[in-house]
């Protein structure tokens, strides 16, 4: 059972400007919120809480949809206010010319939201162009793309958001074009915090830990929360590799031996590399003690420290560097094998040490990732050395019979090793160790009660009213990502509406009418808890992440309850910096989206799943 919902806030005086550093452990009965701490500031730039007039129709009377749009063959759904109509049309954007008729739904109340709203399924058509759902008595729905290659865009965006989180090096105008900025936290003297000693390095030893991704809206780099993201970027891959192959996202190695997705994912695993102590156990994080004030990389100099070794982080980093090494064999041998050697000793370690939680120590207040359930941290890195070395006792390790299935996060691993065992049974790269109808029978009872909750949502999103809490929509974007795995072994068609809806969720068919994707969409997010977006004093945030969405558990904490539009539970967003705990933005709710967007791309490309 998880503990319930906490905040420590601790309040600091930083130059005589005062910041509330916010770190939660939360925890809930599903896949448990993103433990990234932030800080919020009172010489925000953040003034609004959105972005349309105040003459505008209230969010829930609008129509809500898909802001960048639908794939030909794909499905196409739009939520629509309770109204006395029974039909709604589809129209050439900006004009009166019908292209498309349907009938409304019977209107049914969705619990997280309390709104009574139809859908509209247009799903039928197919033509290109730029198009407006109508509907008598309502204003037209946002403008929407239907082309079949209307997720290119937004899934190169959400990569190159990576890119523009990277630490140790500065971003060039030719890849970061506006958003250009001088490099931050070289990280080649980090410090041994006295939570990190050991025989190899003791209290006062500095050590060079540099490259990396800035977390989330802070500077911190944490091995959990990386071991994750990192993943998922591998994961999208090795599932879709022609697709990736041939993406160009503009990054400096853009062109090179390297596909973008893997020179991308290549920056945070050299950092990774540099976290294993000599023993084979691995540093926690690497932050400051406390969090900083809103200001740029290079503005940053506290001293940074390795903090902590413990098993969480440790099996993380030998399920992470197990698959790339399986994934870099092709691309470089002798790095492969450097991965490989680092996951086996990271393994022996945590064999060695197998319930090392991570805690703050008292004099550090960043982001926490501590995290208690081992057990599935474990099964996720047998599964991967098993996959990458064929070595049966790794799947004995595994222990499938009593490893559950269950949509991933941070803290919950098992999910991951279900899909890298889907992929690569499918791949036919397994042993005869393998339990084949068990492996197809977890990935598919998860994707069908996945696909049981959206049918039965009233928005075709399947989150219930305990499903929204501090990075809601990467709990969406998880879902779509596991509904996937299903549609990858079935082929059920239905599978693959159901994350096709859940990316819609995020795209704008919502409650409160925002394409969560910075930049992408008709209404989206201005004022994200993004340090660089916050200080780079550019009005547009920096494009493609995603922010974490509605969250009702901690309105006291940050901007105020009464700043907030609503406390129900799909309302509870506000685009505001000072709201960390529904506006940040982390690497691990993109990784999800990167995955999710290319999936949905690539498999229109391809009609029949792998």
């Amino acid at each position: 059972m998880f503990l319930n919902t906490f905040t420590r806030c601790l309040l600091l005086v930083m130059g005589g400007l005062m910041l509330a550093a916010c770190g939660s452990s939360s925890s809930s009965d599903s896949t448990p919120p993103n433990n990234s701490s932030s800080s919020s500031s009172s010489s925000s730039s953040s003034s609004s809480s959105s972005s349309s007039s105040s003459s505008a129709p209230a969010a829930s009377q609008l129509i809500k949809l898909n802001q960048v749009g639908y794939l030909p063959n794909g499905q196409k759904l739009a939520v629509v206010p309770k109204v006395d109509a029974d039909t709604f049309v589809v129209v050439a954007a900006g004009t009166d010319d019908v292209e498309f008729e349907g009938t409304l739904t019977a209107a049914k109340t969705w619990v997280p939201s309390k709104e009574s709203v139809h859908v509209a399924d247009f799903t039928g058509f197919d033509k290109l162009g730029d198009f407006q759902v109508r509907v008598e008595g309502l204003d037209d729905s946002p403008i929407f793309t239907i082309a079949g290659d209307v997720y290119e865009e937004l899934n190169k965006a959400a990569l190159k958001a990576f890119y523009f989180n990277r630490a140790s090096t500065a971003l060039d105008e030719e890849h970061a074009g506006e958003y250009a900025r001088q490099a931050g936290h070289p990280d080649t003297e980090v410090k041994i915090h006295p939570s990190a000693n050991s025989v190899a390095h003791n209290v006062g030893d500095k050590i060079s830990a540099p490259k990396g991704w800035y977390d989330a809206g802070d500077f911190g780099k944490y091995v959990v929360n990386s071991g994750i993201s990192t993943y998922t970027l591998l994961a999208a891959y090795e599932h879709f590799p022609d697709y990736y192959d041939a993406q160009n996202v503009n990054i400096p190695e853009s062109g090179g031996a390297l596909p973008d997705i893997l020179a991308e994912a290549l920056w945070n695993l050299e950092w990774m590399l540099k976290m294993q102590d000599e023993d084979g156990g691995v540093y926690h994080k690497l932050t400051t003690l406390n969090f900083t004030g809103t200001i740029m990389p290079e503005q940053a100099d506290a001293d940074r420290f390795v903090i902590g070794k413990g098993t969480s982080a440790t099996l993380n980093f030998a399920a992470v560097m197990a698959q790339a090494s399986r994934i870099w064999e092709e691309y470089d041998a002798e790095l492969a094998e450097d991965m490989l050697e680092a996951a086996e000793k990271a393994w022996m370690w945590a064999e060695a040490n197998p319930s090392i939680a991570f805690t703050n120590p008292p004099d550090v207040h960043t982001g926490e990732y501590g995290g208690s359930d081992l057990a599935s941290n474990r099964a996720w890195a047998a599964a991967e050395l098993y996959i990458t070395t064929r070595e049966d006792r790794y799947y004995a390790d595994f222990e499938a019979e009593d490893a559950p299935n269950e949509v991933p996060g941070w803290l919950k691993s098992w999910g991951l090793a279900w899909m890298s065992l889907a992929h690569h049974l499918e791949a036919d790269h397994l042993t005869e160790a393998a339990n084949e109808e068990l492996i197809k029978t977890r990935i598919m009872d998860l994707a069908h009660n996945l696909l049981d909750q959206t049918k039965s949502s009233a928005y075709r999103v399947g989150m219930g009213q305990y499903d929204f809490y501090w990075g809601s929509n990467s709990t969406v974007l998880n879902r779509a990502m596991m509904l996937l795995q299903g549609y990858r072994l079935s082929g059920e068609s239905e599978l693959l509406d159901a994350a096709q809806s859940k990316l819609d969720y995020i795209l704008g068919r919502n409650p409160t009418d925002y394409s969560y994707v910075t930049g992408h969409g008709s209404k989206t997010p201005m004022h994200i808890h993004h340090r660089v977006s916050g200080a780079d004093g550019i009005k547009e945030p920096v494009p493609g992440f995603v922010a974490g969405g509605p969250n009702p558990e901690n309105l006291d904490e940050d901007c105020g309850v009464n700043r907030y539009p609503s406390r129900e539970p799909a309302l509870a967003y506000l685009d505001d910096f000072c709201s960390y705990s529904t506006n940040e933005v982390t690497i691990n709710w993109n990784a999800p989206l990167v995955y999710v967007s290319g999936a949905l791309q690539a498999l229109s490309l391809q009609p029949e799943a792998d």
